[in-house]
């Protein structure tokens, strides 16, 4: 597999990808305190029928940090930037998590480089008041105990009955997360806070667009995240548990965004 990293200078700072297989471009963005790592599976059984592209989004991985506050605008900036060198036109998205408002964020700036767009565990919406809040919170508590932070965060993305299933896959993302730099870390919640909300898209969008939720996700109230595709021809997939569809339901998911790619 040709996963091996290759880097890229976007604005003095490095941001590292990967670029394999051949065909329609699906570009993967992990989530908050992820890497694009944790779309191995999904590029072993997609890069023989699609180009799979895979970016550490700013202060994750092994991009650098490129400020105090990565914007989702930035994000999605950096992502039009590594598209633009692949010289890759058209593209479908795959956002986990803050992945999907990165998405989000570069459908409403790129439009014309969109081909389909699977939100996982995403919402198109800002964040509420309260939600704010326990954003700086989040700011404060990471710089009183990072290490505590990471696994109680980390935790509290599977539910609860997958805690004991998927001990090891756990341990595994909290080792990865704990990687994460600080500055990318605060950065990153920073930019959450701020993001606008893009629920428009939703109502508005000429490609195709599939929404996953959990219906146990402790960090996005299935039903209060459910009503923004009302009205709208986005295709709702859903799963049992948590906020982790990608490791929680990984068989079930490949099959369904596959299926979804292709018609893309």
């Amino acid at each position: 597999m040709n996963d091996f990293p290759k880097n890229s200078i976007y604005k003095n700072t490095q941001i590292s990808y990967t670029d394999s297989g051949k065909g329609t471009a699906v570009v993967l963005l992990h989530g908050f305190l992820e890497n694009k790592k944790m779309w191995h599976p999904f590029v072993e059984a997609w890069q023989t029928k699609f180009r799979i592209i895979t970016i550490d989004l700013l202060g994750h991985g092994l991009s650098d940090c490129l400020g105090y506050i990565h914007t989702m605008e930035d994000q999605a900036d950096v992502v039009h930037a590594i598209l633009q060198e692949l010289k890759i036109r058209k593209a479908i998205l795959v956002g986990h998590s803050m992945g999907g408002y990165v998405a989000l964020a570069f459908a409403e700036l790129y439009p014309e480089y969109m081909k389909g767009l699977v939100l996982l565990n995403s919402t198109s919406r800002a964040d509420s008041e309260e939600r704010k809040i326990n954003r700086d919170r989040a700011i404060i508590a990471v710089k009183q105990n990072y290490a505590l932070f990471i696994r109680v965060s980390i935790d509290n993305l599977f539910s609860v009955e997958n805690h004991e299933r998927f001990a090891e896959e756990i341990e595994y993302v909290k080792t990865e997360a704990l990687n994460t730099p600080l500055q990318g870390i605060i950065a990153a919640l920073e930019g959450m806070k701020i993001r606008k909300d893009r629920e428009v898209i939703l109502h508005f969008a000429t490609y195709p667009i599939i929404l996953v939720l959990g219906r146990k996700d402790g960090v996005l109230l299935f039903e209060d995240t459910l009503d923004q595709i009302e009205g709208t021809a986005v295709r709702l997939l859903e799963f049992p548990d948590g906020h982790m569809s990608h490791i929680e339901n990984q068989n079930e998911l490949l099959k369904s965004i596959s299926v979804f790619l292709k018609t893309c």
